[in-house]
């Protein structure tokens, strides 16, 4: 696929919007809209070693206008020009949780909705974790909770967890992490 025009329909403060002309494989050519988005990074946190038979994870439960409510999410946040994505899931675990982790180790990344975006999403567990004041945004209104390990896997299994980006980054874990 060849990108044979741009352009710029709309600029803001968190995302672009540009219609695309791009060629497709076939040989054929169709306008695409295109939400640019600079990127994120969410991340696990672990209090107890993410290995241990029943681990504490902090959790959040964040308002979010478009799911009309609260949802469970894990920490994450949009990544400032320039910046390394592990330093953004640094940042973030910092401004919404208060705390700083010892140890940051990269689990995957995603891409959240190709089909109109291309938000890269790069995950994260951390552990050695060590309480401190938040520094969170006039705009973020959300609860700090810690659970289980069972008890995340029982919110997962049930529907309770809907985010994208942490069903991802938990099941992921599961799967690919503890024993």
């Amino acid at each position: 696929m060849a990108l044979l025009s741009s352009a710029r329909r709309y600029s803001g403060r968190v995302i672009n919007l540009d219609v695309d002309t791009v060629r497709l494989p076939d040989g054929s050519s169709s306008e695409l809209e295109m939400v640019r988005h600079p990127g994120a990074a969410a991340v696990v946190p672990f209090v107890d070693a993410p290995d241990g038979s029943d681990p504490r994870v902090v959790l959040l439960y964040q308002f979010r206008h478009a799911a009309e409510g609260y949802i469970w999410e894990v920490p994450a946040g949009r990544l400032d020009p320039g910046e390394a994505p592990e330093a953004c899931a640094r940042r973030e675990l910092l401004e919404e949780t208060g705390m700083t982790a010892e140890r940051f180790q990269p689990l995957t990344a995603l891409f959240t909705t190709p089909g109109f975006t291309d938000e890269k999403i790069h995950l994260f567990l951390a552990s050695g974790l060590r309480e401190g004041q938040h520094r969170r945004e006039p705009d973020e209104f959300l609860e700090m909770h810690t659970k289980r390990w069972s008890e995340i896997m029982d919110m997962v299994a049930h529907g309770t967890i809907q985010d994208g980006k942490t069903l991802t980054a938990l099941m992921y874990v599961e799967c690919f992490v503890r024993p």
